[in-house]
């Protein structure tokens, strides 16, 4: 008898799929044209001094990894891209906030525990794998210090951009150059994470590329994502109403009985073909 592949479950929503890879592009271009920005006053300070310490001083780009050209071009290309990042980045949290995913992704005081368990197991002071659910408490705190990065870089961008009309946000950052120096850290700091995060994805999880690549991953690798649509099944039959999850637990469990995910003939069958008992 032939084995039948184990069912695919939705890892990420559609919303998390687009907001991730829109950003990688999107991210991409503004670092480009942030260099070459960075071509036109290669130091942080005003002119004279004092200067804030960078290695950076005086440092010019490869031309490859610039966009726009020249200063207005790269400024063109910087604001026409921050826009598009802003929204995404309100799509992306504002799914959170909805679907409730936050709970598994924002670091929280309960996961300082988990993480110094997880760092143990990475660094081989601990055999067995810490339990987790959807991710480890390491990758929460990563995901929430980067969402904080991102707010971060667009509060720095405007203070930059707008030093005047938004006084107070440019002061709030020590001032103009002071904010310039802060907004151009960010971006290593992502590039730094971006990086980790590739390494990380084909040396530990590389199911993780195809799951935010595509719609589906195999059954069986985070049960917790069951757990959680179990639960909101039963917490929206106790208010009495249908949750997405509880139509799609009903269904699952509707199959099981008639005994579609054992039977491969009868798992493609039309229903009006199935004997109901």
């Amino acid at each position: 008898m032939t084995a039948t592949p184990a069912p695919a479950v939705r890892r990420h929503h559609w919303i998390v799929r687009l907001t991730h890879w829109a950003t990688v592009i999107v991210l991409a271009g503004l670092i480009a044209s942030g260099l070459q920005i960075y071509e036109a006053y290669a130091r942080f300070g005003n002119r004279g001094g004092p200067y804030f310490v960078s290695p950076f001083d005086g440092a010019q780009f490869p031309h490859w990894s610039r966009l726009g050209g020249w200063l207005a071009g790269a400024l063109n290309w910087h604001f026409a891209l921050a826009w598009p990042l802003v929204a995404f980045g309100l799509l992306y949290l504002g799914y959170l906030v909805r679907s409730g995913e936050w709970r598994a992704l924002v670091f929280q005081p309960r996961d300082v525990r988990g993480a110094l368990e997880m760092g143990k197991y990475y660094l081989h002071l601990r055999r067995e794998h810490p339990p987790q659910g959807k991710h480890n408490p390491l990758q929460k705190l990563a995901y929430t210090g980067v969402i904080g990065l991102g707010a971060l870089a667009v509060l720095t961008g405007f203070a930059i951009y707008k030093p005047t009309q938004l006084a107070w946000l440019t002061a709030l950052f020590g001032g103009f150059q002071a904010a310039r120096y802060w907004h151009f850290w960010i971006v290593w700091i992502f590039v730094g994470f971006t990086i980790m995060h590739v390494i990380l994805v084909f040396a530990v999880d590389p199911a993780s590329l195809r799951a935010i690549d595509a719609q589906c991953r195999p059954a069986g690798v985070r049960e917790a994502r069951h757990r959680c649509r179990r639960r909101d099944s039963r917490r929206g039959m106790r208010l009495g109403r249908r949750t997405p999850a509880a139509a799609r637990a009903a269904r699952h469990q509707s199959r099981e009985r008639l005994g579609w995910r054992e039977n491969p003939v009868l798992a493609h069958a039309p229903r009006s073909d199935v004997q109901r008992g």
